[in-house]
This record gives C-alpha cells, structure tokens and sequence, in this order.
C-alpha cells in the first residue's frame, strides 16, 4: 500500500509539474509534419496525462497525454488503438533540482512528439501518423522517416505504442 501511495504521489506531482512547465501554447500553428502531415493539435495541454518517462540516452523527462479517446482505449485495454486515438509526449532536458540535492527536474524543452492513428490514412506505417517537433517546428524528413521503424523495432504486442497507461 505505501508503495502505491508512492508512485500516486508521484505520478500526482509530475502531472503538475508537466502541467506548469512553459511549452509553447500557440504551437499548434498547423505546420505539418513531412510525410505524415501530423500538426500539434490545439489544446493538447489539457489533455489527461497517460504517463511518464525518462530516457537516459538523450537524458531527457517525458510526459506523455492522451486525447480522450486513446484514454478510454488505455483504460478499457482496447488494441488496436481506434482511430481518432491521439498522443503527444512532451520532453525535456533532465536537470538538477537546484532546491533539492538529488532530485531531478525538467530543464530546457526539446521536443514535442504526436502520434495519430488513421489505420487507413497511415496503413504503411501500422496504422500511426507521426510529427515530431523542435521549438513548434516540425523537423525534416529524415528523421520522421525513423519513427515508425524505431516502433516496429521496439514495440511487440501493443499496436506499436511505447507507453503504458498508468492509472
């Protein structure tokens, strides 16, 4: 019981952190990503957060939102995804807190990256659009052509989504 207290407490504060963070509110401008076509979609803030994450690779935080209908797939564990399921997942650099020694806060944004299911629109690449986004612009070609590759490599039994739902 206190370990799940822990992680509510937990998941309970990054929402609010993720939640406060400044992350361009007029971003969703419309610029689309290449091949994909994928913009920002307005009001993604808002959304339910679906979970967080960390990637020591690129050293960076997560948080990771879900429109309303990828939650109710999460919730009702429904996969394939329906379309219309949308994700977004916010990173930043991973930074020391300089109020607290040994903890981690977000520092500096780097991406903001949406997935989009359209099983016929995006047949090719399982279903899922995808955008990638540094400072609200999309980045080039050649980098969204590894989305869905990095995807089909790493992602077995879970319509090709890396991140669990965590309630």
């Amino acid at each position: 019981m206190k370990r799940k207290s822990i992680l509510l407490f937990a998941a309970a504060t990054a929402a609010c952190v993720i939640a406060s963070l400044p992350f361009a509110p007029g971003w969703a401008d419309g610029e689309a990503s290449p091949i994909f076509g994928v913009t920002i979609p307005p009001g993604y803030r808002q959304w339910e957060l679906v979970a967080v994450a960390h990637e020591s690779g690129l050293d960076e935080l997560r948080g990771i939102l879900g429109n309303a209908i990828s939650l109710k797939a999460y919730r009702e564990k429904v996969l394939p995804f329906p379309d219309g399921a949308i994700l977004a997942k916010m990173a930043w650099k991973h930074v020391p807190s300089a109020e607290f020694d040994g903890a981690f806060v977000p520092g500096p944004a780097t991406t903001v990256q949406i997935m989009v299911k359209d099983s016929k629109k995006y047949a090719a690449t399982g279903g899922w659009g995808f955008g990638r986004f540094i400072d609200g612009k999309p980045v080039d070609e050649a980098q969204h052509r590894t989305c869905f590759a990095c995807h089909q490599a790493n992602v077995k039994g879970h319509d090709w989504v890396f991140t669990r739902f965590v309630p």
